[in-house]
């Protein structure tokens, strides 16, 4: 089990190349949100913030493109501040482009 210091730990290049391929998704439209994403942070890039993607990466193709599309939020029930976060980056990293 991580310390909560350990979220703010930088993510090693290996987890990074793994989670990178573990982010690959159906939708395309879910890919060019991840890649937008990737391409702005992913230098800098904590544990914290993987373990919200791979939260994320649980869910379906569609229930993903919902939240990233804005036409449903995340529940509380399994999102906790890290994913709200990390999905607040993501929305605004896919929508500067559209």
């Amino acid at each position: 089990m991580q310390s909560a210091a350990d979220f703010d730990q930088p993510l090693s290049e290996r987890a990074l190349s793994k989670l990178k391929w573990r982010c690959r998704r159906g939708l395309l439209e879910n890919d060019l949100f991840i890649a937008r994403f990737f391409e702005r942070h992913e230098s800098r890039m904590t544990v914290g913030q993987a373990g919200a993607m791979e939260t994320l990466m649980d869910l379906s193709d569609n229930d993903l493109l919902d939240l990233l599309l804005r036409r449903k939020e995340p529940e509380p029930a399994w999102a906790g501040a890290e994913v709200v976060e990390l999905l607040q980056l993501m929305r605004t990293d896919g929508a500067a482009r559209q």
